[in-house]
């Protein structure tokens, strides 16, 4: 009885554990879904109000805006190609690094842009902006030839498995459509396969029967007497016919 209630004691400990650690995992998956919504919220909500200042401002802060919004969008798109090429080719991984790493270049950059938004002095801004203007070309070009190289190998592998398919496909298509030719086929008489030869017997051409093939014995087989037809102009006798004898005629 108490090896009974041992039993079902840990049976409750452990469902007990088991369902905490369910929990936890649906309440980190929720939080994960949560601050993933929050994040894409509120990138939409910064490249909108870019848009907006790009088109109804001028002068540093509209320029300022485009290239935020150009850095932004290019690092966007990189990662996005990247991270969906790296779930079926693993040789991406590499890619991911080098990106990681010019991430983190972007991310500084799009902070000092952040800052010089809200710089009062105009012309300290305008006189930044070409130094600003080369890192984000430098940045955005980086970014662009991952982007170009992932695609263009996942469209390579793509043509590659076309190709294959289609060889695959012609070849079965091709043996679907072979069957055999009665005429090509030296094995096949009349559309049946010529009668081979019996066991211990050798086919030979037999003069007598204009060339047409006989069957004989094989050296060293048993004899078999060959079957032939009976010669259409010699009567049968019977024991029961009476024999008669033809008058002699003389001269």
């Amino acid at each position: 009885m108490e090896a009974v209630i041992s039993i079902l004691a840990l049976l409750f400990i452990a469902m007990v554990v088991l369902g905490v650690y369910a929990t936890s995992k649906a309440v980190k998956a929720a939080k994960r879904g949560v601050e993933r919504t929050v994040t894409q919220a509120r990138r939409t909500v910064e490249d909108t109000t870019l848009r907006a200042k790009s088109y109804g401002q001028g002068g540093a802060a509209a320029e300022l805006a485009q290239l935020r919004l150009k850095l932004r969008t290019s690092m966007r798109a990189t990662q996005d190609a990247l991270q969906a090429g790296a779930e079926q080719d693993a040789s991406l991984s590499e890619s991911l690094v080098l990106f990681e790493r010019l991430s983190a270049h972007g991310h500084e950059l799009d902070d000092e842009l952040k800052r010089l938004e809200r710089e009062p002095d105009r012309a300290s801004v305008s006189s930044r902006l070409p130094v600003l203007r080369e890192r984000i070309e430098r940045i955005t070009h980086s970014a662009e030839s991952l982007r170009w190289a992932a695609r263009d190998r996942a469209r390579r592998f793509a043509d590659d498995e076309l190709d294959l398919l289609s060889e695959q496909i012609d070849m079965e298509a091709g043996a679907l459509r072979h069957w055999a030719d009665p005429e090509s086929d030296p094995d096949l008489v009349g559309g049946a396969p010529a009668e081979a030869a019996r066991p211990g017997q050798e086919r030979t051409a037999d003069p007598a029967a204009g060339g047409a093939d006989r069957e004989t014995p094989a050296p060293g087989g048993a004899e078999t007497p060959a079957i032939t037809a009976r010669d259409p102009q010699q009567r049968m006798k019977y024991s029961w016919e009476k024999k008669t004898t033809r008058p002699e005629t003389t001269n």
